[in-house]
């Protein structure tokens, strides 16, 4: 009979415990991303040059990165950092003047674009507003704020980057005006829906009876019991004659508990919607005008 054999254990067998930790892939696939970058970015910079005084901005909320020119010189001055606040952007439309810059290309990141984009569209440079889409990175490609505006740069240098819609000025405003009406007009919502919460709460179901606690009848109703009124039979008194239900219905909905605390709640959220509604009527008035 033959010895039985043992069988050796290879170098990537897993131990007893469980699996090997790949420690190894984290370090290779950085050397790989690190290996493919320049072969694909050739194509980018094999492509000729459609603006040649361009630059590229990565927007940030508390700073902006700048470049006008690609180098790989980590301390060239064609690639700066520039503080957010309105001395910052300033520095910037210097910095791009500086370097006879005429179009420069940002992304649309949130909403810290839009002073930047106002100012040097005052200063008199053309201005590329681009989806973030349009500037994803290649793979394996390091991503950092000095990094993404030299991408940002090189793309827009070659034409490579189209302009997000940007409407004309008075379509900004209006659109802006639209906005904030569409804010109020949900906070309104809330409001409303606060009151009835605390109609509930006392157990007055005046929902119930009247299709909507903001019209002339909830309205009345509303006011009489902030101002103390709490018979039922007479806060159905200010029944509208167009109500559908009637004073002996309206009456029963209004039996209930007026607890202080509640009584607050109503008073509050219906000082809140009025003072929304007065929001609103402004906005009307500057979209009118």
């Amino acid at each position: 009979m033959t010895a039985p054999t043992t069988r050796r254990k290879s170098a990537s067998s897993p131990p007893a415990g469980g699996r090997p930790q790949p420690a190894h892939r984290e370090p290779r696939a950085k050397l790989k991303g690190e290996a493919r970058q320049p072969s694909e970015s050739g194509p980018v910079d094999a492509l000729p040059v459609q603006h040649p005084h361009a630059a590229g901005i990565d927007i940030g909320s508390r700073s902006h990165w700048v470049c006008v020119g690609f180098t790989t010189d980590p301390a060239s001055r064609s690639i700066r950092e520039f503080p957010a606040h309105t001395d910052g952007l300033k520095a910037i439309a210097a910095f791009l003047r500086e370097h006879q810059i005429d179009t420069v290309a940002l992304e649309s990141t949130g909403i810290y674009w839009i002073p930047l984009y106002e100012l040097l569209q005052a200063e008199g440079f053309e201005v590329l507003l681009v989806d973030p889409s349009y500037t994803h990175q290649l793979r394996g490609r390091p991503k950092t704020d000095r990094r993404d505006c030299q991408w940002i740069y090189r793309l827009h240098s070659v034409g490579l980057l189209a302009a997000a819609f940007r409407p004309d000025e008075m379509t900004c405003q209006l659109r802006a005006y639209l906005r904030q009406r569409a804010n109020l007009v949900r906070a309104a919502s809330r409001h409303v829906q606060h009151m009835q919460k605390a109609l509930e709460q006392m157990n007055l179901k005046l929902t119930e009876v009247l299709s909507d606690v903001t019209g002339l009848t909830g309205q009345a109703i509303i006011r009489a019991i902030l101002r103390g009124t709490r018979a039922p039979e007479k806060l159905a008194k200010h029944r509208d004659k167009q109500c559908k239900a009637s004073e002996a219905e309206i009456a029963q909905a209004l039996t209930g508990s007026y607890r202080e605390e509640h009584l607050f709640e109503l008073k509050l959220a219906h000082e809140a919607w009025r003072f929304t509604l007065g929001q609103i009527e402004q906005v009307d008035g500057q979209i009118a005008l």
